[in-house]
């Protein structure tokens, strides 16, 4: 019997994802609930599992687009586990090439498609000269259509360009940035904080806190209940724009950007303002964890009020974040770093960051936008009173 594999919904709103990347061959045996492939969509990539055992056949290539419910592979329930069973992401031999002529860059790959053979051919391009971007190597139609032949230099050597579609969440991405550009009233204000007093906090409790609950004391979580704190006392922070009509939340869901293996993801912590310390780096961890396996879901990156992001650990020093649509605000952090300081009319070395607050002027005036990054600033500042109620080892859970 052959059971048709279809595109499963990824999410509400989603009509097409794309086929990112095989993790089995065409003719393999794969098991029931088996990863085959993984399918970016406009939000997240996700992987596709096997619905029953059998012997696999592709219908579509990497890099294809496919709709949602399309046929994208045949599994023959009916054939046996051969002994020796190829699976998934099995080591396969990798065709050895010869040594490359002078002015031409050799690249150990798998086969080409007859597809991308016949484009070759036509070319007078050598498949070894070619990098492939598929399974193992293997060398995609689209490959070959973009292939040229290696060009040296009149010194001599080689040289070699890749053209490489963007992944369907990059390209996503891409738009909704410059849509954001294009159709907010975007401005950043930026202030400094002392970062001594956190320094001082975590040096004290961040073992015991570790210890007892199984996560470190970051920086994450004093920024999420500053960040909390500052939008209850400015709520038009936490606000959106729905047509002619400000949409005001009674809660705070705050987005968090961390880097994954497919770019730039925005996890979701809900309900942020009923979270204790030892909550947010909890859920901060899952979160990002999730992100870095491929396994967050939509649901998981959707419906955000607010978007902290922290730029300083990959060592940025100040920059102008963009806003999250539809929210309208997101805060940037960066990195920390010894800066003399005028305190008590004294010249004193602290740890200071550098914050930016990007947000639509259409919906948050000057007075909000600056007072918000002001409150925050202050939370961080003085963390005991001001986020802790002054018994730090209360607020830790300790």
């Amino acid at each position: 019997m052959i059971l048709e594999m279809k595109v499963p919904s990824p999410g509400e709103s989603i009509t097409e994802v794309e086929i990112a990347t095989w993790l089995v061959s065409d003719g393999d045996y794969v098991e029931k609930d088996q990863p085959i492939a993984e399918v970016d969509s406009d939000k997240a990539t996700l992987e596709l599992p096997a619905e029953e055992s059998g012997i696999i056949t592709l219908k579509a290539e990497e890099g294809d687009a496919v709709a949602v419910g399309e046929v994208v592979a045949l599994i023959d329930m009916s054939a046996a586990k051969p002994e020796a069973a190829t699976t998934a992401k099995a080591a396969k031999p990798v065709e050895k090439v010869a040594a490359p002529v002078q002015q031409e860059k050799s690249y150990a790959t798998g086969t080409a498609s007859p597809a991308a053979k016949k484009i070759l051919t036509e070319k007078n391009i050598e498949p070894a000269t070619v990098k492939g971007t598929g399974k193992a190597g293997r060398i995609t139609k689209d490959d070959a259509q973009k292939a040229v032949p290696s060009m040296g230099t009149p010194t001599g050597v080689a040289r070699h360009s890749e053209r490489k579609k963007m992944s369907m969440l990059r390209r996503k991405v891409a738009q909704r940035l410059v849509t954001v550009k294009n159709e907010t009233a975007m401005l950043t204000t930026f202030n400094e904080v002392d970062m001594q007093p956190i320094f001082e906090l975590r040096k004290q409790y961040k073992e015991t806190f570790k210890a007892k609950h199984g996560v470190s004391l970051g920086f994450m979580s004093f920024f999420t209940k500053a960040v909390v704190r500052a939008l209850q006392l400015y709520p038009d922070v936490n606000a959106m724009i729905d047509g002619d009509y400000k949409v005001f939340y009674d809660f705070c869901d705050i987005s968090i950007a961390v880097s994954g293996p497919k770019g730039l993801m925005v996890p979701v912590i809900r309900n942020a303002e009923t979270l204790s310390f030892r909550g947010v780096e909890q859920e901060v961890k899952r979160l990002a964890l999730r992100a870095r396996d491929g396994q967050i879901t939509i649901d998981e990156m959707t419906g955000g009020t607010f978007t902290i992001t922290n730029g300083g650990v990959f060592g940025s020093m100040l920059s102008t974040p963009i806003i999250n649509p539809p929210q309208s605000a997101i805060l940037g952090m960066h990195n920390i770093v010894e800066r003399p300081v005028v305190i008590d009319k004294a010249i004193a070395i602290r740890p200071i960051m550098y914050v930016a607050l990007s947000y639509d002027h259409r919906i948050i005036d000057g007075r909000e936008s600056v007072g918000f990054l002001v409150a925050v600033k202050e939370a961080l500042e003085n963390p005991v009173e001001l986020l802790m109620n002054n018994d730090p080892k209360f607020a830790l859970e300790l």
